[in-house]
């Protein structure tokens, strides 16, 4: 049997593309992604992460590493090489101080919820449960809680990683700091995070989730009135402007099937009777479509998005940019473009920051400058293969032309497929990747760790 050299070491599971379960464990959240590595290593714990990158070295076989697999580029899974599949490590245990957490590689932001919510307690994720903790956290990672406790990144207190060299290292503030700060945003380019420690912050039982939705042909009426609320709202309050359109299902009422609307979804990390009170304004703005707003447990906030976006269903083209403002011409270009949108089943939101994510100066990690007030991503989803070429090249002209509204960067956890020579260190900018440079030749000088938002060696 080949491979019996990494088999017999493993705790975990090794598939080839003969087993039955190969083609379960190499599908990744984005229906665009079919690729086929030579070996998926469903590992158990940090030996056998220890062993896959020791044998892929060994063997100069390209790694991928999978937590969630919902980074839309589709980096968890690797063509002809070695995926590292993290999901069977997905414990989480929550300290009995209720300050922190520890969480294996391979959890989810539903497996974090599971177990720290019923304490009272939470730490930043995303806005959908099923993503992988170490994928968004890596590069970021933006949710609703950034305005009271800033990204993702930004509580890793600690993490012990697997290297290139085949070493686990314990990184902390005060043991190989130089990672520990590049973990914070400098993405999957170091090594194999097998567990990660997080600060926990309290939160109540319920929490208010304001989203009214109103017609998208007011959008140009309706953004200002956002965007001047937003501005002096206060940190407790963290939202998005999202374009989408209501579909044909049995869930919303039948008279707005197919009618575009423009959301206001926004979270108050608070009592929800404050939450409510606080943001009555962005449900005053006219007469909303629908209105989705209510209130509900953190965990089950977390949850809300996840219908929308199955796993392995469709096919999706992820590409954002940093806006310097949200001026009258900015919300003219964003309207008009996003009118010409090809596919009905398509996102696209304005992500407002301020609060405690822009708190942290540019350089205490390597997310980098925080001075941006807005993002605009663009989510295309679409169904048929047919519609690839019209939905990438409406994501990639609507980006380009909004370049000059912006600050030059993205976010690299919506990356489109990653393309373009510039794309990595145009969105950490010149200095934090020099910094970053320097880092990676530390501790991956062959650059092991390719199949991710790239840093090459310095």
């Amino acid at each position: 049997m080949p491979h019996d050299e990494l088999r017999s070491v493993l705790h975990g599971e090794l598939l080839e593309p003969e087993d039955a379960a190969y083609d379960d464990a190499r599908i990744v959240w984005n229906g665009m992604i079919d690729r086929q590595p030579a070996l998926i290593v469903r590992c158990r714990n940090a030996a056998d992460v220890l062993a896959s990158v020791n044998y892929a070295r060994a063997h100069d076989l390209v790694i991928s590493v999978r937590s969630g697999g919902h980074n839309v580029a589709g980096y968890a899974v690797c063509n002809g090489g070695l995926m590292i599949d993290m999901s069977l490590m997905n414990a989480v245990r929550i300290a009995p101080g209720l300050d922190r957490t520890c969480v294996e590689g391979g959890a989810t932001w539903a497996d974090v919820d599971a177990a720290t919510t019923p304490f009272g307690r939470a730490t930043p994720g995303g806005l959908i449960s099923m993503t992988g903790v170490a994928g968004l956290t890596l590069s970021g990672g933006i949710g609703w809680l950034r305005g009271t406790h800033g990204l993702s990144c930004d509580n890793i207190i600690a993490a012990d990683i697997v290297t290139a060299a085949g070493l686990l290292l314990r990184v902390s503030d005060t043991e190989n700091t130089d990672l520990l700060w590049a973990l914070k945003g400098g993405g999957g380019n170091f090594g194999v995070v097998v567990n990660f420690e997080f600060r926990l912050y309290p939160i109540t039982d319920e929490m208010m989730f304001c989203a009214p939705a109103y017609p998208e042909e007011r959008a140009n009426e309706i953004l200002p009135q956002w965007r001047d609320y937003m501005a002096t709202a206060p940190d407790q309050v963290s939202g998005l402007a999202e374009f989408s359109t209501i579909p044909r299902d049995p869930a919303y009422p039948e008279d707005t099937w197919g009618k575009r609307v423009l959301a206001l979804a926004t979270v108050y990390d608070g009592r929800a009777e404050d939450g409510e009170r606080v943001m009555q304004p962005l449900r005053s703005f006219g007469e909303p479509l629908l209105d989705f707003s209510g209130r509900m447990p953190y965990r089950v906030l977390q949850t809300l998005y996840d219908g929308l976006f199955p796993k392995g269903r469709d096919r999706c083209y992820w590409k954002s940019t940093y806006l310097r403002n949200l001026n009258e011409d900015v919300i003219q270009a964003i309207t008009a473009r996003l009118a010409k949108r090809p596919s009905e089943m398509t996102y696209a939101s304005i992500w407002k920051f301020g609060g405690a994510v822009q708190r942290i100066a540019a350089d205490a990690t390597a997310f980098g400058d925080r001075s941006m007030p807005y993002m605009l991503s663009l989510d295309a989803i679409w169904s048929s293969p047919g519609e690839d070429d019209a939905n990438i090249s409406w994501v990639r002209d609507v980006w380009q032309e909004m370049q000059r509204h912006s600050t030059g960067r993205m976010y690299l956890n919506f990356p489109g497929l990653g393309e373009g020579d510039n794309l990595v260190p145009d969105a950490f900018g010149a200095a934090t990747y020099a910094r970053l440079q320097e880092i990676k030749r530390t501790y991956d000088p062959d650059n092991l760790f390719r199949m991710n938002q790239n840093i090459l060696p310095r």
